[in-house]
């Protein structure tokens, strides 16, 4: 009220209890209005930071001194595991206070955290499925794929990619896959809503095999009522029957992640029974403790970190033959956040 009242802040739509929103994008849109709205922001996450994790995760902690969290298998639609009471695949990461929380997961006396985290394996199953061949090629090459893509799109030289462009087409990189929207992608870019369009329209152009592929995932999921990862395993579509709008475009983006992201699903499953298996024939002191999505950690003796590297690398980068290398980034730690 006071933003709205005392400020005169402009204000957006009244939400169901009758007062002015103050969401993350209401406040987001404020910014430019007020040095208070940045203050406002950071101490949102930092108050959620000491709810949810800080004292959350304290009543979690049992008598030996580690958490257990509950794994679900069938509880996402793109099939990815998740983790609850508590939640441990949503410990922040981005933030460097967010990083903090990571940093209180320590490994016993002795002992080592080894964390392998897949490399870009959306991305890479998408140049995989697609077949573009511009994207394939930067991969097997193992160019910088988001400066591959602000070069081919922006029209200049790798060596005159200018951050700004590269962190642009990281965006869209990632935003493709979700099947972004013009007015989604220049909220995510402070962009305009033409300068969006275009720019989606020139992905399109340097990246043929991309959008075809995506449109044609559209077709078949609208065609079949369904669409499937690489392994097979199926989504039902029913919101591509409907004649709500907004429901069938939701259909049509679900239509072209879920084989991406479901493949990715897939494959850290797969990598992690072979992780197991390995530990426990070449390792056996090691133990798998955590999966987060694209992303496992194993403890073990502190002697037998380097092994624990080795194996996790090989075993995640070998989980699947594609026509592009998966790439596992390995990293030992005495605390998740060192790890990492």
């Amino acid at each position: 009220r006071s933003l709205f009242e005392k400020l005169h802040l402009p204000h957006g739509k009244k939400g169901k209890t009758g007062v002015y929103s103050t969401s993350i994008d209401e406040l987001n849109r404020l910014r430019e209005y007020h040095p208070a709205i940045d203050k406002i922001i950071e101490y949102r996450a930092l108050a959620k930071l000491d709810s949810t994790y800080a004292l959350g995760l304290q009543d979690k902690i049992g008598e030996d001194g580690r958490i257990r969290t509950t794994f679900t298998q069938a509880m996402t639609n793109t099939g990815r595991l998740s983790s609850t009471e508590p939640n441990l695949q949503n410990i922040p990461v981005r933030s460097s206070d967010g990083g903090r929380i990571r940093e209180c997961f320590i490994a016993p006396e002795g002992k080592v955290l080894v964390d392998a985290d897949y490399s870009q394996i959306e991305l890479r199953l998408l140049a995989a499925m697609s077949r573009d061949e511009v994207m394939t090629d930067a991969f097997i090459k193992g160019d910088d794929i988001h400066k591959r893509t602000a070069m081919k799109v922006f029209g200049t030289d790798m060596e005159n990619v200018t951050p700004k462009q590269r962190a642009m087409a990281k965006t869209v990189n990632f935003s493709i896959i979700y099947g972004i929207s013009e007015y989604g992608l220049s909220n995510d870019l402070q962009i305009s809503f033409g300068e969006a369009k275009q720019l989606i329209e020139d992905y399109g152009k340097q990246f043929p095999g991309i959008t075809g592929y995506l449109e044609s995932l559209k077709a078949e999921g609208e065609k079949l009522g369904y669409v499937e990862t690489l392994f097979g395993r199926r989504r039902e579509l029913p919101e591509l029957r409907s004649q709500n709008r907004n429901l069938k475009n939701f259909g049509y983006r679900v239509a072209m992640n879920t084989p991406i992201q479901g493949t990715a699903a897939d494959i850290i499953k797969i990598a992690m029974n072979r992780v197991y298996r390995a530990l426990k024939n070449e390792l056996p002191g090691a133990k798998l403790v955590m999966q987060v999505h694209d992303e496992l950690i194993v403890e073990c003796d502190e002697k037998d970190g380097p092994a624990a590297q080795d194996i996790l690398k090989r075993e995640m980068e070998d989980a699947m033959e594609l026509s592009v290398p998966l790439v596992a980034d390995v990293h030992t730690g005495k605390n998740w956040l060192e790890a990492k």
